[in-house]
């Protein structure tokens, strides 16, 4: 945060737990509020939940972002049913908010109880490896459940660095909660109606991308880590990877190209072989809607045999948080690029901001493999009695046989480029040049005009 004297205080009057300024960080003017300390641990009352509608209206005004740290310990139980409003009017403001400036919170301590509820409606989340967040803590579960817990436990930042996948990023302390905190802000616009910010390059657009080509194996099935893939592709040093170790199957985060903010999705061969399951369809499908909101360009990355098959995913909603992901790139009116990089079968490859879903650019390496299914899959339901009939030898023959038949009749980009499906066919060590030229020629898309509806109904 900037030195005091340019930070200008927001009702600095009313005491309380709370206390706001509109401040800088490197040179972008912010809405910054620390709600912490006070008589109860950071409580939010009625004088707290003034304050930060009042800093809520002025970021929105001014369109600046808005950033806040957290140490609370929920509603003020000591003031009432007021307290309960306060923190409700709060989410009123930051849902008022929500898509025209950035919403970035730090939780460097306790977030309890119904406040906690704010973190969901951030763009990022930053914990601290001492933070804990959750709703009902653990004598309420102990009570409830008949199994004692903790708080780490429960609502731990390991506990929000992966499963539950509400934190963008963890970090050891409060120093370094800020320093995230203006990462990710490098990225981002002051509001929806501004350019993202450009970043100075020096890393030439037309460099080769060897290692890229070098990290994919020639083998299908053989896995590799897609980020080494994206990290050449992008300027140099650029990539920030968030919610890392969250759905782990589909990577996201931000990066420059050309020195051009842009949101990065990609499948992540070394986790379940890169297929889509809930999670990753609904963390892919959080980030490409906020990317969209702030006029981040989209790139992906495809390697995915599929969705991930299970009577469990069905049984919760894989249809609905597939649907998801579907309906996020769908939506989105900010330039999208798309690189088959080897695997593209059916639903999925669809789901993954393909031409039909209304890419603006997609092109495809050459070994990419985008089909129905894969060949094996394909040449048992088309031939599967056939086969049958046979002796093993001469099945193993003959499957082998029909298998590569429809791998070069089917499988091979060519045939999607034909029927264009993919803009290009391109030598992989030319993506980051393909991609920038493609960027730079999609810089004027604007979004279309808005719906007479009053606003889609998302599948969430």
């Amino acid at each position: 945060m900037a030195g005091q004297g340019s930070a200008t205080p927001v009702a600095s009057g009313r005491g309380g737990a709370v206390t706001a300024w509109l401040t800088e960080i490197d040179d972008r003017r912010v809405a910054w509020f620390t709600l912490a300390g006070g008589k109860h641990r950071g409580a939010i009352g009625p004088v707290e939940g003034d304050v930060l509608e009042r800093l809520v209206s002025l970021a929105l005004d001014l369109g600046i972002p808005i950033v806040g740290e957290l140490a609370t310990s929920g509603a003020d139980v000591h003031q009432g049913l007021p307290s309960l409003h306060a923190w409700g009017r709060v989410a009123a403001s930051l849902s008022r908010a929500s898509g025209s400036v950035p919403l970035i919170l730090a939780v460097v301590g306790p977030c309890v109880s119904g406040p906690a509820l704010l973190l969901g409606m951030a763009d990022h989340v930053v914990m601290t490896e001492n933070a804990y967040a959750y709703i009902s803590g653990p004598q309420a579960v102990a009570d409830f459940t008949g199994m004692p817990t903790t708080r780490e436990a429960l609502g731990g930042a390991a506990v929000h660095r992966g499963p539950s996948g509400l934190a963008s990023l963890v970090v050891a302390d409060v120093a370094e909660a800020r320093y995230a905190v203006a990462d990710l802000l490098s990225y981002l616009p002051s509001n929806y109606l501004d350019d993202p910010p450009l970043a100075a390059c020096d890393d030439p657009l037309g460099r080769p991308c060897r290692a890229a080509a070098d990290a994919v194996p020639p083998r299908p099935m053989a896995s590799y880590d897609m980020r080494v893939v994206v990290a050449d592709v992008l300027d140099r040093e650029s990539f920030l990877e968030v919610h890392p170790a969250s759905s782990p199957n589909v990577v996201t985060g931000y990066g420059h190209l050309g020195g051009v903010p842009v949101g990065v999705i990609a499948n992540q061969p070394s986790a379940k072989a890169g297929t889509l399951d809930i999670e990753a369809s609904s963390k892919a499908a959080r980030f490409v809607q906020a990317c969209d909101a702030f006029g981040l360009a989209l790139v992906t990355f495809v390697d995915c045999p599929g969705f991930q098959p299970g009577r469990d995913l069905e049984w919760q909603g894989m249809i609905r948080h597939g649907a998801e992901l579907v309906h996020a790139y769908a939506a989105a009116t900010v330039p999208r690029l798309c690189v088959i990089v080897r695997k593209a079968y059916g639903g999925a490859y669809i789901v993954m901001d393909s031409r039909g879903l209304g890419n603006d650019l997609c092109v495809a390496w050459p070994a990419s493999e985008i089909a129905v299914m894969g060949a094996a899959g394909a040449v048992a339901v088309l031939h599967g009695r056939r086969l049958a009939e046979l002796d093993d030898e001469e099945r193993a023959h003959c499957q082998s046989e029909l298998e590569a038949d429809y791998a070069e009749r089917h499988c091979t980009p060519i045939v999607a480029a034909e029927r264009g499906y993919v803009d290009e066919v391109i030598d992989p060590a030319d993506t980051r040049r393909v991609l920038a030229t493609g960027l730079a020629s999609l810089r004027t898309k604007r979004a279309v005009p808005a719906r007479t509806a009053r606003h889609t109904n998302t599948p969430l």
